[in-house]
């Protein structure tokens, strides 16, 4: 898996779990749904990515290649 396939993957599991546990737990994690909503949007205006880059970092290989 690449880095932006796994960058998506998580960002769409932290937003499905942020929800769920907004509405079974409390509504303040909806703040967590704003975070990776606003990181998602400010990644695609600068190309910076915190979790991409820690990806990086542990080796995982970047680009298209399967």
């Amino acid at each position: 898996m690449s880095i932006d396939r796994f960058v998506l993957a998580f960002a769409g599991t932290m937003v499905l779990a942020s929800l769920l546990l907004g509405h079974l737990v409390s509504p303040n994690w909806y703040w967590l749904t704003a975070f990776v909503g606003v990181n998602l949007l400010q990644s695609a205006f600068t190309g910076f990515c915190p979790l991409a880059l820690i990806q990086r970092k542990a080796g995982i290989r970047s680009g298209a290649a399967f």
